[in-house]
Parts: structure tokens; C-alpha cells; sequence
């Protein structure tokens, strides 16, 4: 391989390890995303794919290594929640949530431009809600909602973009929507990472996978990667810790 044209790693991983009360959650894990790729990070319940996001994100402090981040000049990263995280009671409208992609790039005395208001209505238009703009968020259906959340991503205009169980409960309709936003992204050479359950959507969609188990099974090529015995091995060590559900889509 000619190094000199390999891509850039956008996040570098150094023997990163997470840990709860003592408990390793991610551990001594190393490994670079490509800058411009587009990788799928899967494993059973529990093996430690939303708090590997949580330590790149800066929300959880590693226990031990680091995390390294370099989206170029002026890059930004962007994540995307899993729902449950998020309060639907809470009494704000479509276009005020979506505007909050903006935040990073607000004056502290100034409200948003013209520019960044007409923004607002195109990206609900990209992510197939042109309309919606004006009703609460209580409203929508859990498709509809994860709408609102990639248009606010959309917003963020990031060079990285996180994305925790981005299609979860949703309709199949809605997902394939979601699935060409993050299609557009990748052709946009944006670094994208999603944590995903089913494996053959990877297959489809996804040209490189972290298989994780704590610890990094096998991380490359998806074809390579989601083999029968790299995901023999991932359920063999989450048996093991005969703490967590295996409840894990094994469309092997």
C-alpha cells in the first residue's frame, strides 16, 4: 500500500478504555476512522458502541489512552442521540429544534441571520418535512422526529458526524430517507459513524465496520469484519460477562 495516499485519520483512538464504577465499558481499544469514511460500529448489548461515542463526543472522560480529533480547519463535529434520550414533552416547536443546529456558529447578541432562518425550512424540506416547521415536537411520530434530528444535523454543516441508533424503531420508509441523508453525507467526503443492530444493513450500506465487544473483534472491510467467526467471538465474550442481554439482530 503507498501510504502517501492513504486518507487522513479524522479520529485516532490510543488504547482509549472507559469504564463505570470500576467496570471497563471500552477497553484498550486503537484504531483510526478514516477521514471521509463511513463506518457501521456493531456488537452485542452492552459491548460499549454508545460510550465509545460518548468518549469521542468528550461527554465521558476516558479511563485510560485518549482520543484524538482532527476534522481540518474550522471542522466540527456533530452527534445524533438515541431518542430516549430525549425529553418529547418538552414544548418547542420542529423549527426552533432544528435551528439549535446552529448554535456553534451564534453571535451572543445577535439572533440568526436571514440566511440561517431560510436554512431551516430546507433542511426539514431535504429530510422529507417540508411543512412541519411550525408544529410541536410532541406531535410527531418517532419517524417524523428522527427527521427533525438529522435536519438538525444537517444544520450543524460538521466534517464528523455521529450517529447512536439512528434507525431504531422507525419505518422502513423513513430509514431509507435517513439512509440516503447519510449516503449524501459520505459523498460530501464527511467522516460518518453509526451505531447500528442490524447487520444486514450494514452489509448494504456501510463499506467499513467496527465489530466491538469492549474490546475492537475485528475493524475493517464490512465483508471482512462481519464474518462467522469474528461474530462467533463477539457473542462468545458477551456471554462471558453474563451481564447483558443478547438481544443483538444475528443476520449472520
Amino acid at each position: 500500500m503507498n501510504t502517501a495516499l492513504a486518507a487522513p485519520a479524522a479520529i485516532t483512538l490510543r488504547n482509549l478504555t472507559v469504564a463505570y464504577r470500576g467496570r471497563p465499558a471500552v477497553h484498550a481499544l486503537s484504531g483510526e476512522f478514516d477521514a471521509g469514511s463511513l463506518t457501521a460500529i456493531v456488537g452485542p448489548n452492552g459491548a460499549g458502541k454508545t460510550s465509545l461515542l460518548a468518549a469521542i463526543m468528550g461527554r465521558v472522560q476516558p479511563s485510560h489512552g485518549d482520543v484524538r480529533f482532527d476534522a481540518g480547519p474550522g471542522g466540527r463535529i456533530a452527534w445524533l442521540p438515541q431518542q430516549a434520550e430525549i425529553d418529547r414533552s418538552f414544548p418547542i416547536r420542529v423549527f426552533d429544534l432544528v435551528a439549535l443546529g446552529h448554535w456553534s456558529r451564534l453571535s451572543s447578541f445577535k439572533g440568526m441571520t436571514t440566511l440561517q432562518r431560510d436554512a431551516v425550512p430546507h433542511a426539514l424540506a431535504t429530510v422529507g418535512l417540508d411543512g412541519f416547521a411550525h408544529r410541536r415536537i410532541a406531535e410527531l411520530s418517532a419517524g417524523q422526529f428522527q427527521r427533525v434530528l438529522f435536519a438538525r444535523v444537517l444544520l450543524q454543516d460538521a466534517s464528523v458526524i455521529l450517529l447512536d441508533e439512528p434507525f431504531n424503531a422507525i419505518d422502513a420508509r423513513t430509514t431509507a430517507d435517513l439512509l440516503a441523508v447519510v449516503a449524501r453525507w459520505h459523498a460530501e467526503a464527511r467522516t460518518v459513524i453509526a451505531v447500528l443492530h442490524d447487520l444486514e444493513q450494514v452489509r448494504l450500506h456501510f463499506d467499513r465496520t467496527l465489530l466491538m465487544a469492549r474490546r475492537c473483534i475485528a475493524w475493517g472491510p464490512t465483508a471482512e469484519v462481519l464474518s462467522a467467526e469474528h461474530l462467533c467471538r463477539a457473542r462468545q465474550m458477551a456471554e462471558a460477562w453474563n451481564d447483558a442481554p443478547l438481544a443483538w439482530r444475528q443476520a449472520a
